[in-house]
């Protein structure tokens, strides 16, 4: 009886690492940033990533930094994103992306600290 305790203990603790991760709207892969949902879409070399809010409203790009790291081909792919059109952040790589790179996206609100997205 403790172990099915211990067991239902650990599952509970270990739910929150699988807190959102989705597809997005946009066809990419969506994940928790902090307060914020991002979505990574990548194709050929360029690198779209759509900023939303927790109720998954878009969050204007404007003043946003931010920076991608993918792994490609086992090396590391370093990739700054400007803002674009509206909920848009977006950059382009030195060579072909995987449809879905794996990596971390990092973000920066305007005024505010900066968030984390891992892919």
């Amino acid at each position: 009886m403790l172990k099915h305790f211990y067991v239902a203990l650990a599952c509970l603790f270990a739910s929150p690492a699988f807190a959102h991760e989705a597809i997005g709207p946009n066809g990419g892969k969506l994940v928790d940033a902090g307060s914020y949902h991002v979505e990574l879409v990548a194709k050929g070399r360029v690198v779209n990533v759509y900023l939303s809010d927790s109720a998954d409203k878009a969050v204007p790009a404007a003043g946003f930094k931010g920076t991608a790291i993918l792994v490609v081909d086992g090396k590391p792919q370093r990739l700054v994103l400007a803002p674009a059109d509206g909920n848009r952040l977006t950059g382009e790589a030195a060579v072909e992306l995987p449809k879905a790179p794996k990596g971390a996206v990092q973000i920066q609100p305007p005024g505010g600290a900066m968030v984390q997205g891992k892919f």
